[in-house]
C-alpha cells in the first residue's frame, strides 16, 4: 500500500497501459481485491475504451482470483501474466510510475495526503506528452486528434466538419500513425537491446568523489529518492565506503557500492 492513506481512504493505485499508444489510464482505490480490479477493468476500460483482446498483468491474487478468471473468460479476452520483475513486460509500468511519482510529490500537499487529488492531473499530462519511445503523443494515437489544453486558444464559434470522407481521412490518418508507431517501437527495443548488451562495468568510485545515496528507507512512496550529496571520505572494502555530508559534516555514514549515484560536478568555462 501507499502511504500515507488519503483523505479519501486510498491507499492504492490500479492502471493500465496501452503497449502500442502508451496510454495510461489510471485509478486510486482503497484496497487491492479482484473485485476493485473487475471494477476499473470494466468501468474505466471496457465502458469507455471497448473490450481490450488481451490483458498482460503480474500474478497478484487480485488477477488470479477466480472472479478475474471468469469476467476475462466471459468477455473474451486473453489473460497472460508477466514473469516477475521481467523488464520488457514490467518496464512500462516502472517508467511511468518513477514519472508518476516525481510529479504527484511536487503537486502534493506537504504531508502528501492528497495524492489521490493530483493523480488525474499528473496521468492527463502523461498521455499529452510526447512519448520517448514512439515518439508519438498518446492521446493523440487513441482520439486521432491533438489534445486540446485548458490553455489553448479557443475559436469564437465551432464549426462542424462536413467531408463526406472525413471517416476514411481518419482512418487512414490513424493507421500511418499506428504503423510509425510500431517501427518506432521496435527501433527503440532494439537500442534498448543493444545498450543493455553491451559490456556494463559498475560504475568506479574513489576517495572524494561526490554521490548520491539511494533512500532505502522512504515513509512513504512520494519521498526524496536520493539523499546528498555525499563525499566519499574513505574506502573499507572493494564495495564499501565511508561517506560524509558536504554541509552536514556530521553526517557520516558506511555505504555499499549498490546504493550509491555518482554525481559530477558541472565545470564552467571563462
Amino acid at each position: 500500500p501507499i502511504t500515507p492513506t488519503t483523505k479519501h481512504g486510498n491507499k492504492y493505485i490500479i492502471l493500465l497501459t496501452d503497449v502500442l499508444s502508451k496510454f495510461v489510464i489510471t485509478k486510486a482505490v482503497r484496497d487491492c481485491t479482484a473485485s476493485t480490479a473487475a471494477q476499473f477493468l470494466t468501468e474505466e476500460v471496457i465502458l469507455k475504451y471497448g473490450t481490450p483482446k488481451c490483458i498482460l498483468t503480474d500474478n497478484g491474487t487480485h488477477f488470479t482470483a477466480t472472479m478475474m478468471t471468469e469476467l476475462f473468460k466471459k468477455i473474451g479476452i486473453t489473460h497472460l501474466y508477466s514473469t516477475p520483475y521481467h523488464p520488457m513486460t514490467n518496464g512500462q509500468i516502472e517508467r511511468f510510475n518513477a514519472t508518476m511519482d516525481a510529479k504527484i510529490a511536487a503537486l502534493s500537499n506537504e504531508k502528501r495526503t492528497n495524492w489521490d487529488e493530483q493523480l488525474p492531473f499528473v496521468t492527463f499530462n502523461y498521455n499529452t506528452t510526447i512519448h520517448k519511445t514512439t515518439g508519438q503523443i498518446p492521446f493523440e494515437l487513441i482520439y486521432g486528434r491533438s489534445p486540446i489544453l485548458p490553455f489553448d486558444q479557443q475559436q469564437p464559434l465551432v464549426t462542424l466538419s462536413q467531408d463526406p470522407e472525413y471517416k476514411s481521412k481518419l482512418n487512414q490518418y490513424l493507421l500511418t500513425l499506428t504503423e510509425q508507431t510500431k517501427v518506432k517501437i521496435l527501433e527503440q527495443q532494439r537500442k534498448y537491446k543493444d545498450r543493455y548488451d553491451r559490456y556494463r562495468t559498475d560504475p568506479t568510485y574513489k576517495v572524494d568523489d561526490l554521490v548520491l545515496i539511494k533512500t532505502l528507507n522512504k515513509r512513504n512512496k512520494f519521498d526524496i529518492r536520493y539523499e546528498g550529496p555525499f563525499k566519499i571520505t574513505q574506502q573499507i572494502g572493494r564495495k564499501t565506503f565511508i561517506v560524509q555530508h558536504i554541509k552536514k559534516h556530521t553526517l557520516i555514514r558506511q555505504v555499499t557500492i549498490d546504493v550509491l549515484i555518482p554525481l559530477y560536478e558541472r565545470k564552467y568555462m571563462d
